[in-house]
């Protein structure tokens, strides 16, 4: 009986490990809502992604303005859910944009 318990615990060390691998937090806590309040461009090879300015409005860096890249229609005053708030997306170099925000 004693074996079978020693094997339930290191059982449940290993899902505990694997659960709380390094950097998982990041990615697996809390979605962010962010308020869009600029579009800034269109990027990518055919203009697909809407480069936007967002205002987090919770959550750790709440208060913070965040340049981010969007897949998809978004518009001024749409809510985003981020995973993430510590990553910014580049800015668009060129002048030349494809899409409609030209």
């Amino acid at each position: 009986m004693g074996g079978a318990k020693q094997q339930k615990s290191k059982q449940q060390q290993q899902q505990q490990q694997t659960q709380a691998t390094k950097g998982s937090e990041k990615i697996l806590g809390e979605a962010v809502p962010a308020l869009v309040q600029e579009i800034i461009g269109r990027t990518g090879f055919r203009g697909e992604i809407t480069q936007v300015k967002c205002f987090v409005t919770a959550g750790r860096d709440k208060g913070r303005e965040i340049r981010r890249n969007v897949k998809g229609p978004v518009r001024v005053g749409d809510y985003l859910i981020l995973r993430e708030t510590e990553i910014e997306a580049r800015r668009i170099k060129s002048k030349v944009t494809k899409g409609a925000y030209t």
